[in-house]
């Protein structure tokens, strides 16, 4: 499987592949479920190399590791996922 740091740069570089609609799916500990985020509502932090940040649709602002990342959507469709981890 293709880590997720990597996934993300393709989209975020690669304009053949980053066209469409990405939704983000991480795993929120105080919800205990997965939230999922447009691409367009996430900042990667040029001094974060271990996430980025994510602002809800209520307006609050998030750092998620990327590590807490379960699934990657594009256009309705499942690209990418990782199972629970031990832990998380």
């Amino acid at each position: 499987m293709m880590p997720i740091q990597d996934l993300l740069n393709r989209i975020r570089w690669d304009e053949e592949f980053g066209r469409g609609e990405f939704l983000i799916g991480y795993y929120d500990r105080v919800a205990d479920r997965i939230v999922t985020v447009p691409l367009d509502r996430i900042h990667f932090p040029e001094e974060d190399h271990f996430g980025f940040e994510a602002i809800e649709s209520d307006g609050s602002l998030h750092s998620i590791p990327f590590h807490r990342v379960r699934q990657v959507w594009r256009d309705g469709e499942l690209i990418w996922h990782r199972d629970k981890l031990q832990g998380s």
